[in-house]
């Protein structure tokens, strides 16, 4: 599939009536990722954008996060590759279209693997890109950010996994229902409070995964919840 043209705000009439899908101008984007600058360019700071079309927010953080890496650990693949896998994971979509999922996690993924081949030619690994493809396959999500259902045969929850980097290039995977995200359900005791002095909250994971290799995330683990 071609990728979106980010000056194109609109792929056809009909999408506009039926889905209100209008595309915001790479322009426009910077300027919103501006206000929150220093975020956009924290490689572990999580993003999600619920209506993600074909990516252009999430595109845009990408390449600040990809610049940030570059300049620390250009000259350490050993480095850069668990970082890698922070920064990829700390992205999220949802769109209610199909080809625009498919396209936000293809754009996404092509310009991981333009800056990691170019970075590191021929040591680059494809087990590792292969647990990038993997990651933005759970991440990025044909789902209605509205009902919190995927969309398809079956109405299933939006399941979005955290990626934690423990050591080295071990990543620790949870699974959270977006609904459970959402529900702000208090604490066991002790209660803590948020810098604002608001109650914080701790969603319960519905899956809890042993520790894996950032080089073989897409092989099938069982859950030990």
């Amino acid at each position: 599939m071609p990728e979106t043209d980010q000056n194109n705000q609109v792929k056809s009439k009909e999408r506009v009536s039926d889905h209100g899908e209008v595309f915001t101008n790479e322009r426009e984007v910077n300027a919103m990722l501006d206000l929150v600058k220093q975020e956009t360019e924290r490689i572990d700071s999580r993003f999600l954008e619920p209506a993600c079309g074909t990516g252009n927010f999430l595109v845009e953080v990408l390449r600040r996060k990809l610049s940030v890496l570059r300049s620390r650990y250009r000259n350490s693949q050993a480095e850069y590759e668990p970082y890698g896998v922070s920064a990829i994971g700390s992205l999220y979509g949802i769109d209610i279209l199909l080809d625009n999922a498919e396209e936000c996690r293809e754009r996404l993924f092509g310009i991981f693997e333009e800056e990691y081949r170019g970075l590191f030619k021929n040591k680059a690994r494809t087990d590792y890109l292969s647990s990038i493809e993997f990651i933005l396959n759970r991440n990025i999500i044909h789902g209605d950010a509205l009902t919190l259902k995927r969309v398809g045969l079956t109405e299933e929850p939006i399941i979005f996994s955290e990626w934690s980097l423990v050591y080295r290039d071990k990543v620790k995977r949870r699974d959270f229902t977006m609904t459970n995200l959402l529900a702000n359900q208090p604490m066991d005791e002790p209660n803590l409070f948020s810098d604002l002095g608001d109650e914080a909250f701790i969603p319960t994971p519905c899956a809890d995964y042993p520790l894996q290799s950032i080089y073989n995330l897409a092989e099938h683990v069982q859950s030990k919840l």
